[in-house]
């Protein structure tokens, strides 16, 4: 039986205090949440801020990125090594944001994920079409595209797939528990492909505007095991609330 997965993705945001503050205050309220992987990634320059005051708890942590060599020449990037060097135990690759901005593919995408299993770290891979592509029909296709080439020669193990629809991340849309089920469901069916009946271990969550007030209805999903959170992220209470989502 899958386990939940709901993973805080504080983008760029917070400082050392708000970081104390918010583990000081969030610990106290998961700590007996013991059938659900709870799961933050600060920015890199929390990082060991974050491990640090997460030992011994039951909260993983997780880095928001990775580059896909181990050491070098690569100035301002973070490899694999280190990042498992300082606590991490996943990492998220291919968010739609380092797509747009950094004109991430998915080859890049692919060699991101192979070095960070190559290392040890479980990764969670973002997948999502924009709104212009599914009001053209073209959900399905981009799902598809992304999943084979971001996944090619990639073994499913301590994989997490995160389906966040571009048009509804950071905006305050979000997918209808149809929609996200429709979705899922797709990529499960997809992976089945790849994988065979491993597929039905792996994690798909959803990404793009969860909220205390929605997650219920979207983790009631058949197919919905877990959240990928951004804003409602920020604030201690209301990540607690959807770490204790209702099916």
């Amino acid at each position: 039986m899958r386990r939940p997965f709901i993973a805080a993705n504080w983008k760029m945001n917070k400082n050392t205090s708000e970081t104390r503050e918010f583990i000081a205050k969030f610990v106290p309220e998961v700590k007996n949440e013991s059938g659900v992987e709870i799961v933050i990634a600060p920015p890199f320059t929390y990082l060991l801020l974050t491990a640090d005051n997460l030992k011994g708890t039951n909260i993983i942590l997780a880095a928001q990125d990775v580059f896909y060599e181990e050491k070098g020449a690569f100035t301002g990037e973070i490899s694999p090594v280190m990042l498992v060097d300082i606590g991490c135990k996943y990492v998220i690759v291919g968010h739609s944001e380092r797509r747009q901005y950094f004109y991430e593919n998915d080859d890049i995408v692919n060699k991101k994920t192979k070095a960070a299993m190559k290392a040890g770290l479980g990764i969670i891979v973002c997948i999502g079409e924009s709104l212009e592509e599914r009001e053209a029909g073209m959900t399905f296709a981009i799902l598809q595209r992304e999943i084979e080439k971001g996944l090619e020669g990639v073994d499913p193990a301590d994989i997490v797939i995160a389906y966040e629809p571009i048009w509804a991340i950071g905006t305050g849309k979000t997918a209808s528990p149809e929609q996200a089920q429709e979705a899922h469901a797709y990529i499960r069916d997809r992976l089945n492909v790849l994988y065979g009946n491993k597929a039905e271990e792996l994690c798909i969550i959803y990404g793009g505007s969860v909220t205390p007030e929605n997650v219920d209805s979207l983790m009631a999903c058949k197919d919905v095991d877990g959240a990928l959170v951004g804003g409602a992220s920020l604030k201690a209470d209301s990540f607690a609330r959807i770490v204790k989502f209702r099916r």
